[in-house]
């Protein structure tokens, strides 16, 4: 299982991005070997959000229906989790942003990194467990 981050939906999203084909191979590699994407409700909205304002709502709806699909699972943050959300003072210089936090805590219950991003500086940076390494896949 690999987490996703908005930036591998964005990248899915935009054609002409220089993220897009490298994004397609990378699904496309996960799908073959049936292998699970999850992500957060806060990465969900950051991505529905950037897809609204920057195409309108036929992206916004792809992305959404591919969730119904059940091509992606979605860990859900609770109660437990708001301690750990002080990661965004932590990272405040970067800064961190609430679906960022989100994808640490996650990561921390799930117990492995592994991640899709478009966002290389800032998931080099970011430490689960405050020592192990994020592993972006989008760029090994």
């Amino acid at each position: 299982m690999a987490i996703t981050d908005t930036g591998l939906w964005i990248a899915l999203a935009y054609s002409q991005g220089q993220y897009h084909e490298l994004a397609k191979k990378c699904l496309a590699e996960f799908s073959n070997r049936n292998e699970r994407l999850i992500t957060t409700c806060a990465v969900m909205t950051e991505t529905c959000h950037f897809l609204l304002a920057r195409t309108g709502g036929d992206a916004q709806l792809t992305f959404i229906k591919k969730y119904h699909r059940r091509l992606f699972d979605v860990f859900e943050l609770h109660a437990d989790h708001a301690a750990k959300v002080a990661l965004i003072e932590k990272y405040a210089d970067l800064p961190m942003d609430l679906a960022d936090a989100s994808l640490v805590i996650q990561v921390e219950h799930l117990g492995y990194g592994r991640i899709l991003s478009t966002d290389e500086r800032d998931f080099r940076t970011y430490r689960w467990k405050n020592r192990k390494p994020f592993e972006n896949l989008l760029f090994p």
